[in-house]
């Protein structure tokens, strides 16, 4: 890698995972040697690449978790139960609530009191 441009997060999308995966090494070692540089005294101009390394280190960690996570939605796309982590977050408080199916839901009883005995109407004069 080396180069001193920093990576672009919309050409990394188009690489393949083995692709991502030699250039994040490639960044990794980049960063040791530039650390190295800055214990033994080096000039600024690599001491300021040491922070654009990170963030194309950062990049490249991003756009892998993100194809992993877009495959394994593609996995369990029609399957009835989704691992935690890509379930909806939201609240606890709302992921408790009832859905809108256990809300409608009556007892036989309360529909059978519901039929045989509905609400009274009463017309009112205006």
């Amino acid at each position: 890698m080396s180069s001193t441009t920093k990576v672009r997060t919309q050409d990394l999308a188009q690489k393949k995972r083995d692709d991502l995966l030699k250039q994040l090494d490639e960044l990794k070692q980049e960063l040791s040697q530039l650390k190295v540089t800055k214990i033994t005294g080096g000039n600024s101009a690599k001491l300021n690449r040491i922070s654009v390394v990170r963030k194309s280190i950062a990049r490249v960690l991003t756009v892998i978790n993100q194809k992993t996570r877009q495959n394994i939605r593609e996995l369990y796309k029609n399957k009835s139960r989704l691992p935690l982590d890509l379930r909806a977050k939201k609240t606890r408080a709302i992921r408790r609530r009832l859905t809108k199916h256990e809300r409608t839901q009556t007892t036989e009883r309360a529909a059978k009191k519901a039929i045989h005995f509905p609400k009274r109407r009463y017309a009112i004069k205006a």
